[in-house]
This record gives structure tokens, C-alpha cells and sequence, in this order.
């Protein structure tokens, strides 16, 4: 087949959204001068949603407290709203509704948190006439491994949260294992709406004779549209993500980002994390604007990627970032378009971006996890990051390009436990899940040892929940391989990021020795039985540690 010579050059997608050593142990209430000496933490806080103006905005996001009852539901459908994620207790209607509707809702205690639904404005796309004899071929094929293995059959579900994909395209009219988790509308009215059957065919285009060939050619393959209007939005983002987590761990690629950290987006992806999906997102295409930090990409437990040349180097686009895991190719890549969005040639084009890499990731790691079923997502993350071809880890590729042979043999580190746990509110009950996590001690079980590990960016911050007797004692201890510092905080924490006055409420017990020394806090109790949050995190040096945590109570 003839390729069109029409190429979208340097498509990128951009959201904007509206989305001294010190060792101490403390008893019970944390001293004044202790709190002041807290040691720094390399994450950032995650907290519940906080109630913010709907001014302006067409659709509101609504946090309920618990399922609403039959009253409350009926006034909910009565004004068009919609649960969008069960996960999350979220729900979208009009803001004219919301407006009528909430003060009844907090009447009743429903309603936890109202924020906007977001429009996501992906930037303008460039056309450009692609000269070098080169675009028409995959050349990424060879820069990741693909010439070198042999992808499996449809196994673990890759499910592309994107603009809609046009299922009557050559390339997946006939294809099995394709399935449209909600309808697929394609407008040619807005250039973005090309974005979802590029991104798709990157990842499963099947070897079918025609066109293009995929990275995991029999991928089962699962689309969600999130611009059904023409316009993503942060709701229809996250109704993909409860979508994909309903029909089980998968992975999950999100070609999108901005530069506004939306708390309602990433409780949705943790909460897609905490239930055994994979998430794989665009690093992002800002690196001429100075690289701001694009999320989703920057979240924990997301894993990042860059693009990459033909010279195996970052592309001129490619956001740098502190998060980043890994790149992968992103320059010249082969991909299928809508039919009407060239209703005289091919179906096809050539674009730039971080949006195609990701693909390529998203694809080769549902491929290794088929091969690997009994990866958890915590080892499938850590094994494809660093089976990668490269030195150092870097901002501009992380640990280095995507090389899918070198993932399927691998070594897996052990299961990291009880993530995502990087806050308070991510593990107590009543928090991003109804259930929280299981304490490591309990009035039943006085002893725990659990072994886990803490990673510069993505996951820098341990948290756990344990339980203090109300006479008697918490002894905590930390083995370690590089410096980690150890706090304990009380049941009233919100964060343990906080300071001030907070943290000499809430602190109990902190110890913070340089190097690789094991760190200890001893909290007595003053008759107030409690579960308590031990926090395991880095200290300043390290990039990397793994530890072992042990606990035991004891009752006087």
C-alpha cells in the first residue's frame, strides 16, 4: 500500500486543567524541638479531595461518603448525574444540578468532596510534508527488540484511555480481541480526534497484510473514548479508568497530560494501581518550554515515558523529568489515522511525540505480563525499567530505552507490598478505599516483619498502619541498605508531610541516622489504644533502598 505523504508532524498532546544526623525517640505527643528538626521528604502529600468553585464549568465531580440510599440516588438521576467511578464513589452531573442538589447531600453527610470536570485541550497538531525515505518504515521495530522476539497471543488487556478509535479502520475492522468499553465517536471537526486510532494502532495493529504492524500484534485490545463531545474532559478519563479496573488488572496507557496536578485524577489512577492495573502514561512534549512537570505522568506509580530518535537519544520535544522511567522511540512513527481524516490516500501518517511511545511501552509490557502471568504490577514496573538499554538513570530516558526481549527474561524483584501507600489517606479506612489497608500488628497479631523497598520519584514514601495498645509499647525497627529515616505518627494525622503545629500534635516518635544504620522508635502508650501510621521514607542521598520493617507490641 502506497503511504500518504501528508504527516502530522510533532503531534503532541498538552492538558490544561481547571486535572546534622539526629536519632530521637519520642513518647506519645512529639516535643516542639522535635518537630522542628523533622528530615525532608522527597514525595509530595496525598490528601482527600477539597471542595472547589463550579463556577464556570458545564459538569461538576461529586465524592460521596458511602453508596447514596434510594432517595438519594432518585434525586441524583433526576438531574442527570452519572456514577462514573464505583471505585471512587464518583459522580458527574450538570453544575445547574449539583448547585440545587448538594445542600440536601451534606444534610445528609453524602457528600465528601465537589469539584469541576475539567476540559482537556490537547495542543495544535502541525502538518508537515515528510521527505526522508525512512518515515514510511517502522524503525522502531529494531530500537526496542521486536525483530527479535516473538510477541504472544491475546492475553493480559491493554486498554487505551484516549480520543475515540476508529474500529471500521482496515487495521481493526476484522481484528479480534477488540473490544469498545463505551462508544467510539470520530469527528474530523477537531484535529485531536485522529489521537486514539494513532495510540492504538502503535500498540496492536495486527500483522494483517496491510498498513502497519503493531509492537504486540494480538493484544487484547480495549478502548474507551474520552472526548465523546469532541473535548477530553478529567471525568471521562476517570470513567475509563473505573472501566478498565471493572474488567480487571490490565494495563493502561494514558497519552495525555498537563501541567496542573488534579488531586480527583490521581486518586482515580492510584486507585487503578491498588486494584493490579499497570499505568503507563506520556512523559510529555514541553522540554523547549523548559520541561514543566506533566501529569499524569509525574503521579506515583505511574510508569513515565520519554522519546527517543533513531540516534537512540531524547527527541528535541521530549519533557525531561524527575519521574522519568524509561523512553522509548517517539520520532518518525508509523500509525494509522481515521479514514476521514485523509478521505484521498492511505489511511495513514507519521507523527512525533511522547503520546507514541508510550504506546510502544504499554504494549510490550501486556506482552511481558502474558508471558509472566504471575507478575504482580509492582515487579511488572520494575521489570520493565530496568531491562532497558542505557546507562545511569537520567531525566531525559530514565533508565534507558525499552528493549522487550530483555523484559520476558528479566529477573523480578520481590513484590512490593501494600502499595500504593505513600500517605495517610491512601491506606486508612475510609480513605481512597472503604476498607484501607490491614494493619501489620493488631490487638491479635503483636509481631510483623515485612520487607519493601522505596525508589526516588515514584515511590519514596512508605506508610503502614500498626496498632498501639493502650498500656504497654510499639518497638519499630528498620534494616536497610542505604540511608531511609523512620517517623511514627498518631491516629490523628491527616499527612506525614505535615509540620508546625500538626506535626507536634500528631508526631510520636522519629529516627533519622545517615548512611545505612538501622533506625528504631520505641512509642509508649498513654491509655489510649490506637492504630498508628509508621512511615518508612528516603533519606537525602540515595536514589533507591530496599528495607526490612519489623514490629512487635507489648502490653505492661
Amino acid at each position: 500500500m502506497p503511504w500518504s505523504r501528508f504527516r502530522f508532524c510533532s503531534y503532541r498532546v498538552r492538558l490544561v486543567r481547571r486535572i546534622a544526623p539526629v536519632l530521637i525517640v519520642a513518647l506519645a505527643v512529639c516535643s516542639p524541638a522535635l518537630a522542628a528538626r523533622l528530615p525532608s521528604h522527597a514525595g509530595r502529600a496525598v490528601l482527600p479531595l477539597r471542595s472547589t468553585s463550579l463556577d464556570g464549568h458545564r459538569d461538576a465531580l461529586v465524592e460521596l461518603s458511602s453508596r447514596p440510599g434510594g432517595g438519594a440516588r432518585f434525586a441524583l438521576g433526576a438531574v442527570g448525574a452519572r456514577l462514573i467511578s464505583p471505585q471512587l464513589s464518583l459522580w458527574r452531573l450538570p453544575s445547574v444540578g449539583a448547585r440545587h442538589l448538594l445542600p440536601a447531600l451534606r444534610a445528609q453527610g453524602l457528600v465528601r468532596a465537589v469539584t469541576p470536570d475539567v476540559p482537556i485541550r490537547p495542543l495544535r497538531a502541525t502538518a508537515d510534508t515528510c521527505l526522508d525515505p525512512i518515515c514510511p518504515q517502522e524503525w522502531w521495530r529494531a530500537a526496542v527488540g521486536a525483530d527479535r522476539w516473538t510477541s504472544p497471543g491475546p492475553g493480559v488487556p491493554v486498554t487505551m484511555i484516549d480520543s475515540g478509535t476508529d474500529l471500521s479502520h482496515e487495521e481493526f475492522a476484522a481484528r479480534p480481541e477488540t473490544t469498545a468499553l463505551n462508544t467510539q465517536t470520530i469527528s474530523p471537526a477537531y484535529s485531536e480526534e485522529l489521537h486514539g486510532t494513532a495510540t492504538t494502532s502503535v500498540v496492536g495493529a495486527p500483522a494483517n497484510g496491510v498498513g502497519i504492524v503493531g509492537i504486540y500484534p494480538q493484544a487484547k485490545l480495549q478502548v474507551w473514548d474520552a472526548s465523546p463531545g469532541g473535548v477530553l474532559t478529567v471525568g471521562d478519563e476517570i470513567a475509563g479508568l473505573s472501566a478498565a479496573v471493572t474488567h480487571g488488572p490490565g494495563v493502561i496507557n494514558l497519552s495525555l497530560g498537563g501541567t496542573d496536578r488534579l488531586p480527583v485524577e490521581e486518586h482515580a489512577i492510584l486507585s487503578a494501581f491498588a486494584n493490579g492495573s499497570l499505568v503507563v502514561a506520556a512523559a510529555g512534549n514541553s522540554r523547549q518550554q523548559g520541561s514543566p512537570p506533566s501529569y499524569p505522568a509525574s503521579f506515583s506509580h505511574v510508569l513515565t515515558v520519554g522519546a527517543t530518535n533513531e540516534r537512540g537519544r531524547a527527541t528535541y520535544f521530549s519533557t525531561a523529568s524527575a519521574k522519568m522511567d524509561l523512553a522509548a522511540p517517539g520520532q518518525d512513527i508509523p500509525v494509522a489515522i481515521p479514514q476521514s481524516f485523509n478521505p484521498s490516500g492511505p489511511p495513514y501518517g507519521v507523527f512525533d511525540g511522547t503520546s507514541f511511545s508510550a504506546p510502544l511501552v504499554s504494549g510490550a509490557a501486556a506482552a511481558v505480563w502474558t508471558l509472566r502471568p504471575t507478575l504482580t504490577n509492582t515487579q511488572l514496573f520494575e521489570v520493565m525499567r530496568r531491562s532497558t538499554r542505557g546507562g545511569a538513570w537520567n531525566r531525559n530516558t530514565g533508565y534507558g530505552i525499552l528493549d522487550a526481549p530483555a523484559a520476558i527474561t528479566r529477573a523480578a524483584p520481590a513484590p512490593d507490598p501494600q502499595e500504593p501507600n505513600e500517605d495517610v489517606y491512601l491506606i486508612k479506612p475510609g480513605g481512597l478505599s472503604h476498607a484501607g489497608h490491614p494493619a501489620l500488628t493488631t490487638r491479635a497479631l503483636r509481631h510483623a516483619t515485612i520487607a519493601a523497598h522505596v525508589v526516588r520519584g515514584d515511590d519514596s514514601e512508605d506508610v503502614y498502619r500498626a496498632y498501639l495498645p493502650a498500656k504497654g509499647k510499639l518497638v519499630v525497627n528498620v534494616r536497610t541498605s542505604a540511608n531511609v529515616d523512620l517517623e511514627v505518627w498518631g491516629r490523628r494525622t491527616r499527612t506525614v508531610f505535615e509540620r508546625g503545629r500538626a506535626a507536634k500534635r500528631d508526631l510520636l516518635g522519629l529516627s533519622a541516622h545517615a548512611g545505612s544504620r538501622p533506625e528504631r522508635v520505641v512509642v509508649h502508650a498513654r491509655g489510649i489504644a490506637q492504630y498508628v501510621y509508621v512511615d518508612v521514607f528516603l533519606g537525602k542521598k540515595p536514589r533507591e533502598a530496599g528495607y526490612k520493617l519489623s514490629l512487635s507490641t507489648a502490653r505492661r
